[in-house]
């Protein structure tokens, strides 16, 4: 499975976000100097976002987007589907009804084991997702990035948020 490099792109400006006082907004502007992406395709991640109900958004000089709720709130999966989507990763095409030896009157009751072990990794994969929130992976942060360079990160983000 192929997630789009948006899902990346989302999952790292909610971080950002998440970083953000009450009642600031980072523009995607700036979103897209820091993480080095085109604003034009981030713009696009950012929306699906919007629309998800996980950051809120306001127009103008000091605009941008923030969160829309505690980071507390928010799981990888949140985002992931905003931007990928709530489909299974896995489509079964019943490709075994094509089978030349199946008898016509062999009739097949449910989906196959196939189908069955591709869905059951898809729903782990995405209760692996739902468990992880925003804040989680922040304190996972806190400890792995040095203080310098959360302290400058911070500070940028802040100069830039309206």
């Amino acid at each position: 499975m192929i997630l789009k490099s948006q899902v990346e792109w989302a999952l790292h400006c909610c971080t950002i976000l998440a970083g953000l006082p009450n009642g600031r907004y980072l523009s995607t502007k700036a979103l897209a100097e820091f993480h080095g992406v085109p604003k034009e395709y981030l713009s696009k991640a950012l929306q699906s976002l919007s629309q998800a109900k996980l950051v809120d958004s306001t127009l103008g000089p000091s605009g941008g987007y923030r969160l829309s709720r505690p980071a507390a709130e928010i799981s990888f999966l949140d985002v992931v589907e905003a931007v990928e989507g709530k489909e299974r990763t896995f489509v079964c095409n019943n490709i075994r009804t094509n089978n030349p030896c199946r008898p016509k009157s062999y009739c097949e009751a449910g989906p196959c084991a196939i189908a069955r072990i591709m869905w059951e990794a898809d729903e782990a994969w995405r209760a692996s997702l739902r468990s992880v929130t925003l804040a989680a992976l922040i304190q996972t942060l806190e400890k792995e990035i040095p203080v310098t360079l959360w302290q400058s990160s911070s500070e940028w983000v802040l100069n830039r948020a309206g």
